[in-house]
């Protein structure tokens, strides 16, 4: 399996590969991972850079698995079936929910209060975000980008699972991925260097695509 240095590496990689193919597009990064890679396809691709905010709602007893995800103007997914498997109330649901709006609140404000949001309606966002495992983040980050009017919905990360990647290829208008993994995987392993990445970083990113504008 292809492994990437770090989430620059994979954001030039990624960015090289769709540069022929998108112009004139918005490039929307997830925070706090897909930032930094988002930032590199947005270089290749010459385009504006902005974030579309969201959470994952872990399991109770095992984070790392989605229940489903909320994101900016009260979108959410929910998966179904990984909340019946793993026998989660209504109330413990919603207590995750609760304390992920928290989260998802505090970032909306860190790292869009102070700017004025890109203007996407109308346009072809390409959604970048570092890996995607069961896809939950990435459906829900699609309904708030259509939620701002976005016209057309393009899909692109480095490294995907391949369930994720045929329920994505069904939903949006594009989907694209470098790597795509078999089986039960972790995005983590499939960089060398995959340390989290840090609101400064997520910032810094965002303070340097807009310098560019």
């Amino acid at each position: 399996m292809q492994r990437f240095a770090d989430r620059i590496d994979a954001g030039a990689a990624l960015g090289a590969s769709l540069a022929s193919s998108f112009a004139g597009v918005v490039v929307l990064g997830i925070p706090r991972g897909g930032v930094p890679v988002a930032f590199e396809v947005a270089v290749a691709l010459t385009s504006p850079l902005d974030v579309v905010i969201v959470r994952k709602i872990g399991a109770p007893t095992q984070r790392e698995l989605a229940m489903g995800a909320i994101g900016e103007g009260g979108a959410v997914v929910v998966e179904n079936d990984v909340v019946r498997s793993q026998k989660v109330s209504d109330a413990q649901f919603a207590d995750v929910v609760a304390r992920e709006r928290d989260e998802l609140e505090r970032r909306v404000q860190l790292y869009c209060g102070a700017k004025e949001r890109t203007n996407i309606t109308g346009q072809t966002v390409v959604i970048v975000d570092d890996g995607i495992a069961t896809g939950s983040s990435v459906r829900v980050a699609c309904q708030v980008a259509r939620l701002r009017g976005a016209s057309r919905l393009v899909v692109a990360t480095p490294v995907s699972g391949v369930e994720a990647a045929t329920r994505l290829r069904r939903e949006v208008d594009e989907f694209v991925a470098l790597v795509v993994v078999e089986g039960p995987f972790a995005v983590g392993n499939c960089y060398e260097h995959f340390e989290q990445t840090s609101d400064e970083q997520v910032l810094n990113c965002l303070e340097r695509g807009a310098a560019r504008w």
